[in-house]
């Protein structure tokens, strides 16, 4: 065990699970239920770290000895954030706005214990192939991206064939920084 210490990763999502899991880290899941709305006036910049600590908040009260993770992952196109998509035309619309373009993957981490709290995030700029409409269409319906901010997940069909560069950290796309995550963690 990497981390004397009971984790707890505040997250549902599959992705971050296997992140955390293969960096060697043995972990609890607790979804917080908290609402994911963000300030209009937040600059689209401070909006992921935002809502990881909105996150963790949630569970401030209840820590002892544990660490909690939270995180969350913002797709950022032209200033404009691209969060989860809620129905197929949505999430068509946002591939179709992605495609071509190079927009930016932001994700906030928060951990925090019953002693201290660190906040951090991550940036990685994709660019992404021109898309056709057919290959969008295959993607939403085979794949049913709802959970995903910008409608993609690198690790899917769409980012294989879609994805021409990245400057970044591939698996901060993926929707954890785990690199940051790994480092913070095994010096708590």
């Amino acid at each position: 065990m990497l981390v004397n210490r009971t984790i707890i990763l505040a997250s549902s999502s599959p992705r971050r699970q296997y992140l955390m899991k293969e960096a060697g880290f043995q972990f609890t899941v607790e979804k917080p239920e908290v609402d994911e709305s963000f300030p209009d006036t937040l600059p689209v910049e401070q909006v992921a770290r935002y809502l990881a600590l909105k996150k963790a908040e949630y569970f401030r009260k209840d820590i002892i000895h544990q660490l909690v993770v939270t995180a969350d992952t913002v797709v950022i196109l032209e200033n404009q954030i691209l969060n989860k998509p809620e129905s197929r035309d949505e999430a068509i619309t946002m591939l179709e706005k992605l495609s071509g373009k190079t927009h930016r993957v932001m994700t906030g981490v928060c951990i925090l214990s019953a002693e201290k709290e660190e906040s951090f995030d991550d940036t990685t700029e994709v660019t992404f192939k021109q898309l056709t409409r057919e290959e969008i269409e295959y993607y939403i319906d085979h794949y049913k991206p709802y959970d995903k901010a910008g409608a993609y997940g690198a690790q899917d069909f769409i980012g294989m064939i879609a994805i021409e560069k990245i400057v970044g950290s591939y698996f901060n796309v993926m929707g954890l920084p785990i690199h940051k995550v790994y480092a913070h963690l095994i010096n708590w």
